[in-house]
């Protein structure tokens, strides 16, 4: 019997994440219908895993942020401008895409005890959005890393990142090290992802009902929809502005070529070999995609920008709470300096959403809660997400090398 245990769970790891949450998936929708009171009391295990990402999000957005930047190398700026403009507008564009289509197709979900058990107070107006970002970016550091407190730490992060980026080799080397330390507790949370859906589904879907999966699958199409504009209508546009030719053989080279396989590593790290193989093909501009692939791979994250910002209007429509115009538009300017912050590895932009959370403040116990659906979703959102920006790198990439090497023939 041991031995047969343990070959069931060796099949069980070498069939990998994605197809271990679905089954857990699965496992919650059928539990939830066969035994409700045994799916209710399933809702520890969901609670477990929602607490364990709570209390790594903190440390891991302050280390990853100081990392980044402390860690950017002087010099190479290959055409390093334009690129960080298309980069950014890419992003923009997105969390733009994703407001407007929150409010055409507005996404709910059940947020259970943690919205009923919150001292939610909604801002008023986009004063108190600012007034509230505002006092939370001077926040005592510790202050912040206790009370999740995003946007102070992501300026703690700004700033002690800057700071030692003039600091020696051996001090860089050991803040990418804690960085690559943290990342990895995070791999082994998400790992137990499985047991996190299947609890968390299970528990909802016997106290909301069944109609809490129609409003998944809303939330996913409505995700799913954005990235596809953006991959075949916003980057082709953005890249004709740069090229000035027809965009859209680039842009089927780059999806074919490099979403495919990102859609299925779910990481745009792990895909940078890849994307410098496809420009080193495209015979593109060697000065410019050898700095801009692995630049990229950490900011350019279109993908990130949406999935952050449906999220969180999901949120936001689920607690009443009104968004103004000036509001959304701060959203969209907030959700895109996250996205360059999120994560290399699986569902890494998830954890931002807290982030983006705060500005309305609503609490790290719900935001907490919306990752967990995130997650139960990104058996499909993730895998998209991770191709639109592995694909958008090639894109932008292809299109500022085209400029460049025309202006080199004149």
């Amino acid at each position: 019997m041991p031995h047969s245990t343990n070959r069931l769970i060796r099949i069980y790891f070498k069939i990998g994440l994605i197809p271990q949450i679905i089954l857990g998936l699965i496992l919650g929708i059928a539990l939830a219908a066969i035994s409700k009171d045994l799916a209710l009391d399933m809702s520890f295990i969901g609670s477990l895993f929602i607490n364990a990402l709570k209390s790594v999000a903190p440390i891991l957005v302050l280390i990853l942020v100081i990392a980044s930047i402390s860690n950017h190398q002087h010099g190479k700026r290959a055409n390093m401008g334009e690129l960080l403009a298309l980069y950014f507008s890419g992003m923009m564009l997105a969390a733009l895409l994703a407001t407007v289509a929150s409010f055409i197709f507005p996404s709910v979900i059940s947020l259970g005890d943690a919205a009923d058990q919150s001292k939610l107070t909604p801002p008023g107006s986009i004063i108190e959005v600012l007034k509230t970002l505002f006092n939370k970016m001077i926040d005592n550091p510790v202050n912040a890393l206790v009370n999740a407190n995003y946007i102070g730490l992501i300026i703690w992060g700004v700033g002690i990142g800057i700071a030692l980026r003039h600091s020696s080799e051996t001090t860089k080397t050991m803040m990418n090290d804690l960085s690559l330390a943290i990342s990895f507790i995070v791999r082994i949370i998400i790992r137990f992802a499985p047991l996190g859906v299947f609890g968390l589904v299970a528990s909802t879907l016997a106290e909301t009902g069944f109609g809490e999966l129609l409003k998944y699958a809303h939330l996913l199409v409505v995700l799913v929809s954005c990235m596809l504009i953006v991959a075949l209508i916003v980057n082709p546009l953005l890249a004709y502005i740069i090229m000035r030719k027809n965009p859209y053989p680039l842009v089927l080279t780059s999806l074919k070529d490099s979403a495919i396989p990102a859609f299925f590593t779910r990481s745009s790290a792990a895909n940078i070999p890849v994307n410098i193989e496809i420009c080193k093909r495209l015979k593109m501009d060697e000065d410019t995609y050898s700095v801009a692939v692995p630049l990229g791979a950490a900011i350019n994250m279109s993908g990130a920008a949406i999935t952050i910002t449906i999220l969180t209007l999901a949120t936001v429509n689920s607690l009443h709470i009104e968004v103004d115009i000036f509001s959304a538009v701060l959203l969209c300017i907030v959700t895109s300096v996250c996205a360059c912050g999120a994560s290399g590895i699986a569902g890494g932009s998830l954890l931002l959403i807290p982030v983006a959370c705060s500005m309305f403040g609503i609490p790290n116990e719900i935001s907490a809660k919306v990752i967990g659906i995130g997650i139960a979703i990104g058996v499909i959102q993730d895998s998209i997400e991770t191709a639109l920006n592995s694909s958008s790198d090639v894109v932008f990439i292809g299109a500022v090398s085209e400029k460049v090497q025309r202006n080199k023939a004149k």
